[in-house]
């Protein structure tokens, strides 16, 4: 099966990378969902984002983690996407989710690694934002 992949905005791949993070330990948790849908709602970078387009960007990144080489083709519309001044607020974006429920499982921090690899953010930056994300998502 072959799938006909759409082109994203910039938004639409913060999106993707959000959801790709939720995914990737095949449970979307409902911290991380509400911790998406917050985002989207809060976060600047999004003040002019149409959220319909969320659900449509989820099918999309569900339907490629299904295909052989669907995480390619995944990074292939969010690098194409966004602009590399952005890479980092993805990996934020993607942080904060992953944190959302308290825990980083397997998954997630594999498909963290690939994000960094795929966006070459350098160690300590990613480091730095790793922690800002532990410590927002802190519980007592």
């Amino acid at each position: 099966m072959t799938i006909d992949l759409p082109s994203f905005s910039p938004c639409d791949a913060l999106v993707a990378v959000m959801v790709a993070v939720s995914a990737s330990d095949e449970t979307m948790r409902t911290s991380e969902l509400v911790a998406i849908q917050r985002m989207v709602d809060h976060a600047p970078i999004f003040a002019q984002y149409d959220e319909d387009r969320i659900r449509a960007v989820s099918q999309t990144v569900m339907s490629l983690f299904e295909e052989e080489e669907g995480l390619d083709a995944l990074f292939g519309l969010i690098t194409e996407a966004l602009p590399e001044r952005l890479y980092e607020t993805a990996y934020a974006l993607a942080c904060d989710v992953g944190a959302a429920d308290g825990r980083l499982y397997e998954g997630e921090i594999a498909m963290l690694a690939e994000i960094r690899h795929q966006m070459g953010i350098p160690r300590l930056h990613a480091a730095a934002i790793e922690l800002s994300a532990q410590v927002r998502h802190r519980v007592l």
